[in-house]
């Protein structure tokens, strides 16, 4: 179970560190409105990773009890899924080209509207839910209970906001924005290669099923 936890908290947490929609929102405050503002932008996709992970949990435990095939079928689906997104990270890190965190400045955000930007960014992402999913079905899968697996809720919960947190007060100082192009491309490389072990698990578990 251990080993689960571990290796499931390595790929989220740099998954959140590496480049993307919401280290985006959060670089974006606090680029234009300083630091406050962008830590309750890291605070709402805190929360939002809370309730991705508990609806992806919870969710997939009730369509195996229905539908018990449906495990090898996300098993194959989450795999591929989180193999393509190591492939793009990996990609980017070969090309080190990452994403720019340049935003235009706008008008001042109030404490509510900045955290619903965060809540919002996350839970709107397409690539959020299957995300989670797959991530929910290699907890799963790898035969944790329902419980067991809803531990990564706050895990996951509290190192996005570490992670999103440590950003905003970093981004919104200034001086460390210089150094992170050479910062993400590492990052993109130990995302994809993270993933790209989970994912290729999952798939070859799915394939195992499949053959039985």
């Amino acid at each position: 179970m251990l080993e689960v936890y571990l290796t499931t908290l390595a790929g989220v947490v740099l998954g959140q560190i590496a480049p993307g929609p919401n280290l985006l929102a959060v670089a974006a405050t606090a680029l234009s409105q300083g630091r406050r503002p962008a830590l309750l932008v890291a605070l709402g996709v805190a929360t939002a990773v809370f309730a991705w992970v508990t609806l992806a949990v919870t969710g997939l435990a009730a369509l195996i009890a229905v539908a018990p095939a449906a495990l090898t079928a996300m098993k194959l689906a989450g795999g591929a899924y989180l193999c393509a997104l190591a492939a793009k990270a990996l990609l980017a890190a070969w090309r080190g080209a990452p994403r720019d965190l340049v935003a235009a400045r706008g008008a001042p955000l109030s404490g509510l509207r900045a955290y619903a930007r965060g809540l919002a960014v996350n839970l709107t992402n397409p690539k959020s839910a299957l995300m989670w999913s797959a991530v929910a079905t290699y907890l799963i899968g790898s035969g944790l209970t329902t419980a067991q697996a809803l531990v990564i809720a706050p895990l996951g919960a509290a190192s996005a906001l570490i992670v999103y947190g440590g950003y905003a007060a970093l981004l919104s100082s200034g001086p460390a924005r210089s150094g992170y192009a050479a910062f993400a491309r590492r990052v993109e490389a130990g995302f994809g290669l993270a993933f790209g072990l989970v994912g290729g698990r999952l798939v070859v578990d799915g394939l195992r099923d499949l053959a039985r």
